[in-house]
C-alpha cells in the first residue's frame, strides 16, 4: 500500500485505547491523526499510557478531524450510538466500534439526523474474521466482537459448521482489565489478590452475539448455551472451557478444527495443554480439545485486550483496507 491510512481514536485513555495506540503507532501503514479524550485534552499520551513513554509525542485532544480513513470508537457501551448521533463524519470514513452498540443484527443499521438533516446511514458487519472475513473486506463499518464472545465462539465455530451443537456448558475466567480502567470494588488489587468470583451467571451481555454467530453456521437449530464467567486473580487474558456431547473421535475433532482454521493466521489448534501465557500480549487465540466418553471439552484462550478488543480491531482494519491480515500484529507472547 503506497499511502498511509489516517486513523482517529475516540476514547483513547482506557485500556483498549492504550493498546490500540500502541498497535497503530507501530503499524507500517497507519498514521494516527488524533486521539480524542475530553478529560485528558492537552496531556501527552505517555502521561496516561506510561508504557508509551518515548514511543510517541502525540497528545490527547478534544477535537475531531474529519479527513480520516478510519475511526476507532473506544467508548463505553451505549456511547457509540450517542457519539454518531451527535457527530458529523465524512461518508468515506470507516468506523470500527469496540463497544457492543452494533453487534446484534437488530442494531446493525444506524440512522440519525444532524441539524434536522439525515446523517449518512451506516451498516455494521460483525467483525469476527474467522467467521465473516469476506464480508468484512467489503464492509464500511465494523462491530468489533466482545472479548468473552470471541474466545467462546472460536472454540465452538467448527462444531457449529457441521451442525453438531445442541447443549453447551461454558465457564470462563478473565483478568481485571476486562472490567475497564475505572476503579470499582472488584478491580482493586486488595479485592482481586488471592480471590475469584462468579458474576453475571447465565446472563452475560455477550450471549446474544455468540448465539447469532452460531446460528449463522448452524441455522434453524435450538442451541442452548449456558455460560458462567469468573473474575480472576490476574490482569489480562481469558481462559474458557466449553463442554458438549459429540460422537466424533478426538482425532476426527482435531482434523475438523485444524481444517476450519488453517487459513486463519491467529487461531491455533494445539494437542498439548494450553495456558494463558501463550496468548497474553498477542492477537492469537489457542484451542485444545479433550474427550472422555461422548463428552468433549474445548479449551480456548485469548488476550482480552488484543484478540478480544484492540488487536482484533486492527485485524479488521487490515481487512477493510486490503492489507495482509496480520500486518502490525505479529506480537510475541510474554511466556516467562
Amino acid at each position: 500500500m503506497n499511502r498511509r491510512i489516517k486513523a482517529g481514536i475516540i476514547g483513547g485513555a482506557g485500556y483498549t485505547g492504550g493498546e490500540l495506540i500502541r498497535l497503530l503507532i507501530n503499524h507500517p501503514h497507519t498514521t494516527v491523526s488524533f486521539i480524542n479524550s475530553r478529560s485528558n485534552a492537552g496531556k501527552p499520551v505517555h502521561a496516561i499510557h506510561q508504557d508509551l513513554l518515548g514511543d510517541t509525542d502525540l497528545s490527547f485532544t478534544d477535537r475531531i478531524e474529519e479527513d480520516i480513513d478510519v475511526l476507532f470508537l473506544c467508548l463505553g457501551h451505549g456511547e457509540s450510538k450517542k457519539f454518531l448521533a451527535e457527530t458529523k463524519l465524512l461518508e468515506k470514513t470507516k468506523i470500527i466500534d469496540l463497544a457492543n452498540d452494533f453487534r446484534l443484527k437488530r442494531d446493525a443499521r444506524f440512522n440519525s439526523e444532524l441539524g434536522g438533516k439525515p446523517n449518512a446511514q451506516r451498516d455494521f458487519i460483525y467483525g469476527l474474521p474467522e467467521l465473516n472475513r469476506e464480508q468484512i473486506k467489503l464492509a464500511g463499518n465494523i462491530a468489533n466482537p466482545g472479548c468473552f464472545a470471541t474466545t467462546i465462539q472460536l472454540g465452538l465455530l467448527p462444531l457449529a459448521s457441521k451442525g453438531l451443537l445442541k447443549d453447551v456448558y461454558t465457564t470462563g475466567i478473565t483478568g481485571s482489565t476486562g472490567a475497564g480502567q475505572s476503579l470499582s470494588q472488584t478491580s482493586h488489587f486488595s479485592w482481586r489478590a488471592n480471590n475469584i468470583q462468579a458474576y453475571k451467571t447465565l446472563t452475560h451481555q455477550h450471549l446474544g452475539e455468540i448465539g447469532e454467530s452460531l446460528l449463522q453456521l448452524q441455522p434453524a437449530s435450538d442451541i442452548e448455551l449456558s455460560f458462567v464467567p469468573w473474575r480472576g486473580d490476574f490482569t489480562r487474558g481469558i481462559f474458557v472451557s466449553s463442554i458438549v456431547s459429540c460422537e466424533l473421535s478426538l482425532d476426527e475433532l482435531y482434523t475438523l478444527y485444524t481444517e476450519f482454521y488453517q487459513s486463519h493466521p491467529f487461531t491455533q489448534v494445539s494437542r498439548e495443554a494450553i495456558f494463558l501465557k501463550q496468548v497474553v500480549n498477542t492477537n492469537k487465540a489457542v484451542i485444545q480439545l479433550e474427550k472422555t466418553g461422548d463428552k468433549v471439552v474445548i479449551h480456548s484462550a485469548a488476550d482480552n485486550l488484543l484478540k478480544g478488543a484492540s488487536g482484533q480491531a486492527v485485524q479488521n482494519m487490515n481487512l477493510l483496507f486490503d492489507l495482509d491480515e496480520s500486518c502490525g500484529l505479529r506480537l510475541k507472547p510474554i511466556g516467562f
